[in-house]
């Protein structure tokens, strides 16, 4: 991304994640406006750093409106926060101040959400049209006044896996691929609960494709701590896809992944977990039928998807077992996974050539 030249929005930014993020974006060329409640240290950094300071309480919405007006960001990074500590009951028995509680989920959600919604709608008037990879896509853009295109996902025109990768995979016995996902946050909640899994698995290698090298020694230390054993692949190994596609079965983290692994017809169980403040507003608010790509693009429930209150090993085992045990269940998995692949785009016209067509029709 192109930053020099852009205007930033960054909440917090007068101190601590916002500050860092404020001066390096002021360094690649971006002009920032820091959004904060110190005014002294907000004012002593924007003169630094050539930027401007203004002092908002993100969790009122109107407050977020006036200091958006004037500016014209397009870029938004939410640093604000809070963690005030406080006991559920204290040693005088007094039960937490709701009030306190109330004020931490005003400034760190809806602070978030008000400031990522203005900041969207500042930057959709810059927004003259819309490339879509889900084909689904383009009829929420054209609601909100964009044209848009589908023209297909990139992973639709990736290459098949090399089969004698594939073959000197599978010599040495069956494999399970372990998928529980890129960032370290959702490895901390996931991963203990995959090994676990695992573990109650017999007769199959178990190998986890690894999306950075940073993941390797939380990694290593994560199987040390649960015995389980299971072979990393990084990602220089090329090996990732020739991985999938030797796999009976995968285990992985809700994303983008599942329709990676059904490209290579690869079955799969999805499961995510997600800290309870996010689980709690996505069971109020979610209303798609399901988080998994492949069931959303066939509306199906093939692949069986676990969300956070239910992604538990009791939960997870048995739909793996049953996977694993049943070869015809696993091939109409792989054939819904095919169709999954077909509204994706795939045997038609390739993503980048549909996406160029798409721009020029523009012009």
């Amino acid at each position: 991304m192109l930053i020099n030249g852009l205007q930033a929005v960054v909440t917090g930014g007068a101190s601590g994640l916002g500050e860092a993020t404020a001066r390096m974006l002021a360094e690649a060329g971006a002009t920032v406006a820091l959004f904060d409640m110190n005014s002294e240290r907000g004012n002593a950094l924007a003169a630094e750093i050539g930027g401007s300071f203004h002092k908002v309480d993100v969790s009122d919405a109107a407050a977020v409106a006036e200091a958006l007006n004037g500016l014209d960001p397009r870029i938004c990074v939410n640093c604000a926060g809070i963690a005030p500590g406080a006991k559920t009951v204290d040693r005088d028995g007094n039960a937490h101040n709701a009030g306190l509680f109330a004020k931490t989920v005003g400034v760190n959600l809806i602070g978030t959400f008000n400031v990522a919604s203005q900041c969207a709608a500042k930057m959709a008037a810059h927004v003259d049209h819309v490339l879509a990879l889900l084909p689904f896509e383009p009829p929420y853009m054209e609601a909100a006044g964009m044209s848009c295109d589908f023209v297909g996902h990139p992973v639709v025109a990736e290459p098949e896996p090399d089969r004698q990768k594939v073959v000197k995979l599978q010599k040495n016995g069956p494999l399970i691929t372990l998928l529980p996902g890129s960032r370290m946050g959702e490895i901390n909640r996931l991963a203990p609960i995959f090994f676990d899994v695992a573990k109650q698995i017999e007769g199959y290698r178990f190998v986890i494709p690894v999306a950075g090298a940073h993941l390797v020694v939380p990694l290593e230390q994560m199987l040390r701590e649960s015995g389980l054993e299971a072979e990393l692949v990084l990602p220089e190994s090329g090996l990732k896809t020739a991985v999938f596609a030797a796999s009976t079965l995968a285990l992985a983290a809700s994303g983008t992944v599942s329709i990676e692994l059904a490209a290579v017809g690869t079955p799969m169980v999805i499961g995510y977990k997600t800290n309870w403040i996010t689980a709690a507003i996505m069971r109020r608010a979610m209303l798609a039928p399901s988080f998994t790509l492949v069931n959303l693009l066939t509306d199906s429930k093939a692949v069986p998807e676990f969300e956070p209150r239910d992604c538990t090993v009791e939960n997870l085992l048995p739909a793996m077992k049953g996977l694993l045990d049943d070869p015809a269940a696993r091939e109409a998995q792989i054939a819904v996974g095919q169709q999954a692949m077909l509204a994706l785009g795939k045997g038609g016209e390739d993503p980048g050539v549909r996406a160029a067509r798409s721009v020029l029709a523009q012009l």
